[in-house]
This record gives structure tokens, C-alpha cells and sequence, in this order.
């Protein structure tokens, strides 16, 4: 089993460590909070020949093992590219709030965004909050992006989380979804935000973070992206 060995920080700095098993592993996309927005950029990804979803939200299950609080990845090209995306941990009747990046295959994507889902590791930082902590400034909370490093580093994404649908109304969709509707063990990426500029940045770093502004605290992780290129 993957057993993800985590931290969780309150307010105050004070640490707990957290040992999550990860049952489930599940993307959630198009979860942007007006959803004839979302669907009309369906309806472009359509136009530009992307195997786009019928309905949305769309949710995507992933194998459990693809995701890690790792800092550097193997892709297996070069046309791949990260996500930033505020993320949902269950835990015997807990949940908690941390960030992460569904990284995903851009060419692949084009012919099947599931099958894309499962190609490429999906990164996560590893330090969390208590989300109900956060919840009654989750509307404030900042998510941002970053590609590349150095003098090349560039913003990438940048949103509050008030342009999501409202988080009960996604752990809603998300239970009407699966057999059970039982999250105990589940990662759920929440989806992402727009990007900046127009198409995807191919970058060998990626970096991501959630932020707090009121109590000036985030959670962040930044990660290498090797393609496989070492075989003749």
C-alpha cells in the first residue's frame, strides 16, 4: 500500500505528524464555480479535437501509487506539464487541505484525458492543513503556479478559491460518484485554475503553492521533471 508519511501544521507552527494510506487516488476536473464557463471551455478542448467530458464536473481515478510528496519525477516525453490544484485528504472522519500538482501527458491528453491521468506521477506537498481550520477563509485562500527556476521562473497560474465550486458542494459530487460514497482513505485533487498566457509551459521545474494571506502562511512544493531519454 502507498503510505504517504505527512505533517500537519495548525496556526501556531506547532507540527503533528500525519501517516495517511492511500486508497483511493481520484481527479476531479472542471470544477470551476460557474460552471457555463466550464463548459464552454469543454466545448473548445471539443473544437480542438480533445476527447472532452459529456458532463462536468468530471472525475478520473487514478492508481494510488501515482501519487507522492516527491521532488522530481520521470515523464516519459517532453510534451507534459503540471497543474496546481488544492487537494482534499480523508482520514477517519478528518479532512485535511494540502496542494499538489496533477501532472499529466499534453500529447496523450488529446486522445483521452483518462488515460492521460495515468501516465505521470501526481505530486503533493507535504505538509497539510486541518480544513476546518481554513474553511471559513477558504474563499481567500491564493493558489498559485510557477514553471521554471532561476532568472527563468515565471507565474503560471494564479486564482483564489472562491473560482471553484464551493468545497461541500465538491465532496457532494465527489460521494455521488464512487461506490459507497465512502472517502476514508481518498486523495482528491480538486481541480485547477486558469493558465496565464495561452498553452501549457513545458518547463524542467514546476512549483506550486496555496496560501494564506490572513496568517501569511502556505504550503508549497516544487519538483523536477526528468524525461526518460536515457534509453537507445
Amino acid at each position: 500500500m502507498n503510505i504517504l508519511n505527512l505533517v500537519v501544521r495548525d496556526r501556531d507552527g506547532r507540527e503533528a505528524a500525519l501517516n495517511f494510506p492511500v486508497r483511493r487516488l481520484l481527479m476531479a476536473g472542471f470544477t470551476g464555480g460557474d460552471q457555463k464557463v466550464a463548459m464552454k471551455h469543454v466545448k473548445e478542448l471539443r473544437e480542438h479535437g480533445v476527447e472532452a467530458p459529456e458532463k462536468i464536473p468530471a472525475f478520473y481515478a487514478v492508481p494510488n501509487h501515482l501519487v507522492a510528496a516527491a521532488g522530481e519525477i520521470e515523464v516519459l516525453g517532453n510534451q507534459t506539464s503540471g497543474e496546481v490544484e488544492p487537494v482534499f485528504l480523508f482520514k477517519k472522519g478528518e479532512i485535511y487541505l494540502g496542494v499538489g500538482s496533477d501532472h499529466t501527458d499534453r500529447d496523450l491528453e488529446r486522445a483521452s484525458i483518462a488515460k492521460s491521468k495515468v501516465m505521470c506521477p501526481k505530486i503533493l506537498a507535504r505538509e497539510l492543513w486541518d480544513y476546518k481550520a481554513v474553511k471559513p477563509r477558504w474563499d481567500r485562500l491564493v493558489l498559485r503556479s510557477w514553471i521554471g527556476d532561476g532568472r527563468r521562473k515565471k507565474l503560471y497560474q494564479e486564482a483564489r478559491l472562491s473560482t471553484f465550486l464551493p468545497p461541500e458542494e465538491l465532496i457532494r459530487l465527489t460521494r455521488s460518484h464512487i461506490r459507497g460514497a465512502n472517502l476514508e482513505g481518498m486523495v482528491l485533487f480538486l481541480g485547477t485554475i486558469p493558465i496565464k498566457g495561452s498553452g501549457f509551459g513545458f518547463a524542467s521545474t514546476f512549483t506550486g503553492e496555496l496560501l494564506d494571506e490572513s496568517s501569511k502562511r502556505g504550503l508549497s512544493f516544487s519538483y523536477r521533471i526528468r524525461p526518460m531519454g536515457w534509453l537507445k
